[in-house]
């Protein structure tokens, strides 16, 4: 195929929600109807647990929940579908970011029970920032929650999106008796329990026919007819240019774990939802049908196989073609690298590639050249923008356990920070390593894997800090002086930015007013101009 029908061909698509929405759940009724896995990880009784197909790390599988980013790859009909399973906790909400910068849609997964919650909202400002076209699947209609009008009231109210819904649920809970193709006509009725995929369907000509009351009943179907009509007036018609600007978000009702409404979403995914697009640089934008190779890297995760201690660097492919055993620009490094075994995953399996195209995403194996954010070109020297890395919002000081074990914990702190999901900074006097996290779960995380795939014992001693800030100056004699003045402050990064641990906002605010010379970075994005200008 040429490139343009291979861009064409791509879907590359995040789910995302507040945890416990079921998104999990609903990535895996995806692999199911794409042929991808034949059984799903859901928990069938009290004794017969199986793990999610998607979260394979042990320690996601003990609690419950997904607490890294796992990419899919999976053929639908003709399209070829990447779907990347994100931590729906808050603790690991940079990780989703970072994600989003590697998509060019999302499926956000809604509670009916508890409708909008406060992650949720903040994943959507991500969504909003970058004009990202957002598919809603409300889940659970299984169970008795809320009114279908008031979750789309709320929806279009705390996300600031407008909606317009494409399924219709018939009752709910108790009631709930399947769901109306508003998008393709088609009645599909619910049956509680049903776990593998279904395809039968009731034909209904129009709501008028009278199939439609022989199946549900008459009050369902009169209940039906007046929430379509009503649907009909209210919402306007669903604009296609709407949703991939990211103004308007269809909606689907269903239940991920009977597998109930996920083929209608599915199918109009497919049809919908745009195909890999241009990203920005700090050199204009790549669009993806430029013939020369570029990509990303927006995640590494070290001892994705725990019996090889292997290291992957998730690549995002924007433009040209990938090739195995090529080479390529490095850009921050300013060499070049070529890679022997690239991978296509399904979780924690991986697949030898040859080639991989615009929307692709690609595992590199690394023996510690990539950091988040790095670019390969073929050549050209610019970096993709939109990955800094934010100020921690909790520090604590690590803490070896057991000397014994020091390099081992050395080697495993900075492989698992080099991941993304927590900041190392080591302070000069003394050595301390100072670890920065966005939640306290993260910490939990770092110490199971430290111990489980290092072999290192460690514990974390709190630290009352407010913000780490990096930074910069033109005047080199001030910058100089404050570091010099401040350092059982003073900080380094993984990098070798020095970096202010302000004690408290209003300490913060007095240095940036007293050192008018220096700029007090609270992201790191400003790295990849100082690197690109070099």
């Amino acid at each position: 195929m040429s490139l343009q029908e291979e861009i064409a061909r791509r879907r590359t698509f995040a789910i995302i929600s507040h945890p416990d929405a079921g998104k999990t759940t609903l990535t895996e009724k995806f692999l199911l109807y794409g042929g991808a896995i034949q059984t799903a990880g859901a928990v069938k009784s009290n004794k017969i647990r199986r793990g999610a197909t998607s979260d394979f790390m042990e320690i996601e599988r003990q609690r419950g929940i997904s607490v890294t980013t796992s990419v899919m790859t999976f053929p639908y009909k003709d399209r070829l579908l990447n779907l990347l399973d994100t931590p729906g906790h808050k603790d690991f909400a940079e990780d989703t970011y970072r994600t989003l910068t590697a998509v060019d849609s999302v499926v956000l997964v809604v509670d009916c029970v508890k409708g909008v919650e406060a992650q949720t909202e903040r994943l959507m400002e991500v969504c909003r920032m970058r004009h990202t076209p957002v598919m809603i699947f409300i889940n659970k209609m299984d169970l008795e929650g809320r009114d279908a009008f008031d979750l789309l009231d709320e929806l279009e109210q705390k996300l600031a999106i407008h909606v317009r819904p494409l399924s219709w649920p018939i009752g709910i809970g108790a009631t709930f008796k399947g769901v109306y193709d508003l998008y393709r006509g088609g009645l599909r009725l619910f049956e509680a329990g049903k776990t593998k995929v279904e395809h039968s369907q009731v034909a209904v000509s129009d709501l008028g026919d009278p199939v439609l009351a022989n199946t549900i009943g008459a009050d369902a179907a009169a209940k039906l007819r007046e929430d379509v009509e009503l649907v009909q007036g209210v919402y306007d018609p669903f604009d296609v240019a709407a949703y991939h600007s990211g103004l308007l978000a269809p909606v689907f009702f269903g239940s991920a774990f009977n597998n109930f409404g996920v083929k209608e979403l599915l199918e109009t995914f497919a049809e919908l939802a745009p195909q890999p697009g241009p990203r920005p640089t700090d050199h204009g934008e790549v669009r993806p049908d430029e013939p020369a190779f570029s990509g990303f890297v927006f995640k590494i995760h070290a001892n994705l196989d725990p019996n090889h201690r292997d290291r992957i660097a998730f690549l995002r492919v924007c433009s040209g073609r990938f090739q195995r055993n090529t080479f390529y620009h490095h850009v921050r490094l300013s060499r070049p690298l070529r890679f022997a075994n690239p991978t296509t995953f399904l979780a924690a399996n991986k697949t030898l590639v040859e080639e991989a195209w615009p929307g692709d995403v690609v595992g590199l194996f690394d023996t510690g050249n990539f950091k988040i954010g790095d670019t390969l070109t073929e050549g050209a020297n610019f970096f993709f923008r939109g990955m800094p890395t934010f100020s921690p919002e909790i520090f604590r000081e690590l803490v070896n356990n057991d000397p014994m074990k020091s390099k081992q914990l050395e080697k495993g702190i900075r492989q698992l920070t080099d991941e993304g999901v927590a900041q190392l900074f080591t302070q000069v006097v003394g050595s301390k390593k100072v670890v920065g996290t966005v939640g306290e779960l993260q910490f939990d995380v770092i110490r199971y894997r430290l111990e489980h795939e290092y072999n290192a014992a460690c514990s974390f001693a709190p630290l009352n800090l407010h913000k780490a800030c990096w930074l910069t100056s033109e005047d080199k004699e001030a910058l100089d002086r404050f570091i010099r003045a401040k350092t059982t402050q003073i900080v380094y990064d993984k990098d070798g930015a020095p970096v202010y641990m302000a004690p408290s906002a209003y300490m913060l605010d007095l240095e940036r007013r007293e050192n008018p010379a220096i700029t007090f970075h609270t992201t790191s994005e400003f790295k990849l101009s100082t690197v690109a200008a070099t």
